[in-house]
């Protein structure tokens, strides 16, 4: 098992970021007309707490039950999570949390106002549809979407890297040659249209050239019996 460079770091920096509008009207069954959600929460869009700013990683769901799947070290201690950092547009509670040894956590999405699609926002006019996901293999194609950095893409280089932080140790990540920043930490990472991680760490930057590590997720939709969309 290789062990990861002493400089791995946590990527908690709270940065802002825009959430994905969706704007317009659609017809209810009785022919009157309602206003759509105007919100839209998306992977790699950030959510809000009281004293946090946390990445969607994917949106999932257990029958019609919807969650946003999010890493651990960010969503714990937090209970209540907002689209807005003025805190005015609630959209779901802390369900669960797996920190450390794991590193993810479910909030449960509970606004009836706020849309949550499947899909990932690239933030820059783009989407991934995502389909399905996949366990990491060293040598596949990977990209990921920080918050700070952006889009980066990559290869796997090896599975079943571990990473000590103050809290513990979290074990079984993968790690990549796709550079990442601080503050892109619980970003999605996929493979095509396939789910395949959440970034936790780094080492290097994006200027000199480093490596993230990924909670594997399917590890965790596993763990919470749910699916992406």
């Amino acid at each position: 098992m290789r062990t990861p460079p002493t400089s791995v770091r946590r990527v908690l920096r709270s940065l802002p970021a825009v959430l994905a509008a969706l704007i317009g009207l659609t017809v209810s069954a009785g022919g009157a007309s309602a206003a759509a959600p105007t919100t839209a929460v998306r992977g790699g869009d950030v959510i809000y707490s009281d004293s946090a700013t946390c990445t969607v990683g994917f949106n999932v769901r257990a029958g019609s039950s919807l969650y946003g799947l999010l890493a651990g070290h960010c969503v714990s201690g937090h209970t209540t999570w907002y689209a807005d950092a003025a805190l005015t547009v609630p959209v779901g509670t802390t369900s669960a949390v797996s920190f450390p040894t794991n590193d993810f956590a479910l909030v449960r999405w509970t606004s009836t106002t706020v849309s949550f699609p499947g899909e990932l926002d690239l933030h820059d006019g783009r989407s991934v549809d995502i389909t399905g996901a996949a366990q990491p293999v060293v040598g596949r194609a990977v990209c990921h979407v920080g918050r700070v950095s952006g889009v980066h893409c990559g290869t796997v280089l090896a599975l079943n890297q571990t990473v000590t932080y103050p809290e513990g140790t979290v074990s079984g990540l993968f790690v990549s040659n796709a550079c990442s920043e601080s503050g892109d930490a619980g970003g999605p990472a996929y493979s095509g249209t396939l789910a395949l991680g959440l970034i936790v760490g780094s080492s290097g930057t994006c200027a000199t050239g480093g490596r993230t590590y990924y909670q594997p997720v399917v590890e965790a939709l596993s763990m919470y019996g749910v699916s992406v969309y």
